[in-house]
């Protein structure tokens, strides 16, 4: 019990902050107000060439399909660097729509979501204040912040869902920690949806306790929410814009997967060594948790973010606590093989084409490409203290990856 306790706590680490009481960001993420945020040319410095944001609507808006990549695959690729990114910001996730927008989710130090378009420019900066009742919760009337963790956005691109550590301001008294219960009473909190036309948030819904990863279906009809202290997932209907089902999953649910075709939810519970696997139209009737869940037991210690290749066949898992990461048959729940990457990783992505799988380790500060096909490492390139979230922009063919500090790196998936 004391060596899963360890475990879990160096799993936690870093996810929201020290435990409760999350610390100031550090001086990289202290800017000055003068200082504004933008991306910066390769080489140049950031601070005299920081851009000035534009308008949503002078912002080009290409097609939504996303392209497939011209010449070689991903695994025979490489990374080359183009810009850092710096700014009021402290970057908990970085995510990209099919169009090439990203958003990045700069939770509870900063209370900001920032937009960039393809040319690394700030779009705009969306703050996380709203008034519940303005939104059809009439309990709450006096403004509130959240905290932005993650984001996903609608398989269509019109619409980006984003996750809010916790609620911060009058009617909210027992705000998130990174250790906790369901019997800790810590207060429910919102999911927002943002409309990619105006940038603004239009609908938000009330899921459950410290709400972390967000995951859109493929067939749009649903968003899947992991809730870090009510230990539960999330159903949110995309119609109703509301919760209509949860189930309960155990100790500190985080990354989610789900199926090509929408049946199938693979959930990572990183305080344990286990998946659940949710079927979510059982799950969307309303049927008891024996009828929905499934596991696929000891993947590895403290699994944190889950991918799933392209034809679902294949899953693959940072184990956050374990300092590895494992592919895995979507189908059985064997574990195919182990990989080292880094200490840590945490946050993964795959290329387009299914080829590269891209892990940010934590405490190494790095960020590691994989051949998908066994697992191979064949590159590793260093970025800023406490990369966290990492996205693959499809238009542009780059990696974006989010450091804690306060800057995102972009490199090209070059050919």
């Amino acid at each position: 019990m004391i060596a899963a306790l360890a475990a879990l706590a160096i799993a936690a680490t870093g996810c929201a902050g020290n435990g409760g009481q999350h610390p100031a960001p550090s001086p990289a993420a202290t800017l000055s107000a003068a200082r504004s945020a933008g991306a910066v040319a390769p080489g140049q410095n950031s601070q005299a060439n920081a851009t000035t944001p534009r308008s949503s609507a002078a912002t080009p808006r290409p097609s939504a399909t996303t392209p497939i990549l011209g010449g070689p695959p991903s695994d025979r690729r490489h990374f080359v660097k183009v810009t850092r990114i710096t700014g009021s910001i402290t970057p908990k996730s970085v995510d990209a729509s099919k169009s090439g927008l990203v958003v990045a989710q700069n939770m509870i130090y900063t209370h900001t979501l920032t937009v960039y378009d393809t040319a690394h420019r700030l779009v705009t900066t969306i703050p996380d204040r709203i008034v519940p009742a303005d939104y059809g919760y009439p309990q709450w009337t006096k403004p509130v912040r959240g905290g932005p963790v993650e984001a996903s956005f609608s398989p269509d691109g019109k619409d980006v869902w984003v996750s809010n550590y916790s609620m911060y301001g009058p009617g909210f008294s027992h705000p998130g920690d990174d250790v906790c219960s369901p019997r800790a009473g810590i207060d429910r909190s919102f999911l927002y949806r943002i409309d990619t036309t105006t940038l603004k948030i239009d609908k938000v819904a009330l899921v459950g306790s410290v709400p972390k990863y967000v995951n859109a279906t493929p067939d749009g009809r649903s968003v899947l929410v992991t809730n870090w202290c009510s230990w539960e997932l999330s159903l949110v209907d995309t119609t109703q814009v509301k919760q209509i089902a949860s189930v309960y999953l155990g100790r500190y649910p985080r990354g989610i997967a789900v199926s090509p075709d929408s049946r199938t939810a693979y959930v990572a519970v990183m305080g344990s060594s286990d998946l659940a696997v949710v079927n979510l139209e059982r799950l969307r009737a309303g049927k008891p948790a024996g009828e929905v869940l499934r596991w696929f037991r000891n993947v590895g210690q403290g699994p944190r973010h889950v991918n799933i290749s392209p034809d679902g066949a294949t899953l693959y898992v940072t184990l956050n606590a374990e300092g590895r990461v494992a592919k895995v048959d979507a189908r059985t729940g064997t574990v195919l093989t182990k990989v080292s990457t880094g200490q840590a990783p945490r946050s993964s992505v795959l290329s387009p084409d299914g080829t590269a799988l891209f892990v940010v380790n934590y405490e190494s500060g790095t960020v590691t490409r994989l051949r998908t096909s066994d697992l191979a490492v064949l590159e590793s390139a260093h970025v800023d203290h406490h990369p966290i979230g990492i996205t693959y922009n499809p238009v542009t063919q780059e990696i974006w990856v989010a450091s804690y500090g306060g800057s995102i790196a972009v490199f090209k998936d070059a050919a």
